[in-house]
């Protein structure tokens, strides 16, 4: 592992509202750039009302204002909710803001559901996800030096290179970001099924390139890090509700944990739950350690991506923290 780096959703909480979260993220992200994070990721989800990160560039923004030195990342935009243009401009407006500190991670999910979705993309046509490959490919030339005759350009972007990262949680990005030689990150904290294929399949269609030599691949995972392993599994069960009330079509706010596990959710749907967040640690130091390890040498993943969806703040905090003591470790030992 060469990097660690952390995933904020900005959750909305039961208690709080949209500017609370934000403000949550921008101090999360000041105490993770003190623990050695190499990245600050936030992504695009609408019609969300329990996550703030809808306008994912003006709330990376806001973090990289309050910041010094921690890279702040898309993870990701859905590009197919938007023209390549649109995007190049913003995020050449945070790199011209923000220089050698910005990342652009691309998905071509909408992000939403389907209703959201046509609100979203009014008079696009249909095959909008069909397009993602040439539509990353109009972006990464936006972000290149101008060249003679050109007659569109991005302004803020052009010439200023901002790394673009592909996202995915299937085989598609990942042989997509290996034709293309760029960095790839797999969704692993919320959908796994296919981490392992994606990886090699990745690896294995790599091509060098002017962005990269070698492949990098990053994946993600889910860390409700405490004093006690039930402490934190204690903590893992916000997110577990928020999962079962997105599969029901009821999402919200998140809520608070619960001391019962099995009572927020049928049998079907604990299955469920285990099976999507399996790539998840919950506990004390010593487990999170354990699990950190085994991931580490099943996948060896250039970059660690952690998120944690906690309720408390405070909680979160020190979740992030407990991860950050173990990965420093991890990194430290093979040179990082």
């Amino acid at each position: 592992m060469r990097a660690f780096s952390l995933l904020d959703l900005s959750p909305i909480t039961t208690d709080s509202d949209a500017r609370g979260a934000l403000l949550n993220s921008r101090d999360l992200a000041q105490h993770a750039e003190q623990w050695g994070y190499r990245r600050f990721w936030m992504a695009e989800h609408h019609n969300m009302t329990g996550i703030a990160s809808a306008a994912t560039a003006v709330a990376l923004g806001f973090v990289a204002e309050g910041t010094r030195r921690i890279r702040v990342a898309a993870g990701g935009v859905m590009l197919p909710n938007h023209s390549p243009l649109v995007v190049a401009e913003q995020f050449g407006t945070l790199a011209a803001l923000y220089p050698d500190r910005v990342d652009l991670g691309l998905g071509r999910a909408p992000g939403t559901d389907g209703n959201t979705m046509m609100a979203l993309r009014r008079d696009q046509l249909a095959d909008a996800a069909e397009r993602f490959p040439q539509d990353v490919q109009e972006l990464l030339h936006y972000f290149e030096p101008e060249k003679p005759g050109q007659r569109v350009r991005a302004v803020p972007g052009v010439g200023l290179r901002v790394p673009v990262w592909l996202l995915g949680s299937s085989l598609f990005s990942a042989q997509l970001a290996g034709a293309l030689g760029l960095p790839f990150a797999f969704a692993s904290h919320f959908a796994p099924a296919m981490l392992d294929r994606a990886l090699q399949v990745y690896r294995d269609s790599f091509r060098p390139s002017a962005y990269l030599d070698a492949p990098y691949a990053a994946a993600g995972i889910n860390v409700f890090a405490a004093d006690s392993d039930e402490r934190g599994r204690y903590l893992m069960t916000s997110l577990e509700q928020q999962f079962v009330a997105l599969r029901r079509g009821t999402p919200g706010p998140l809520k608070p944990p619960v001391e019962d596990p099995d009572e927020i959710a049928s049998p079907l749907e604990r299955a469920q739950i285990e099976q999507a967040l399996s790539a998840s640690a919950a506990g004390s130091r010593e487990t999170v350690a354990a699990f950190i390890d085994g991931f580490l040498e099943r996948t060896g993943v250039d970059e660690l991506i952690v998120t944690g969806t906690i309720f408390d703040h405070r909680a979160r905090l020190e979740s992030f923290r407990i991860a950050a003591d173990i990965l420093r470790e991890r990194a430290d030992s093979t040179g990082a």
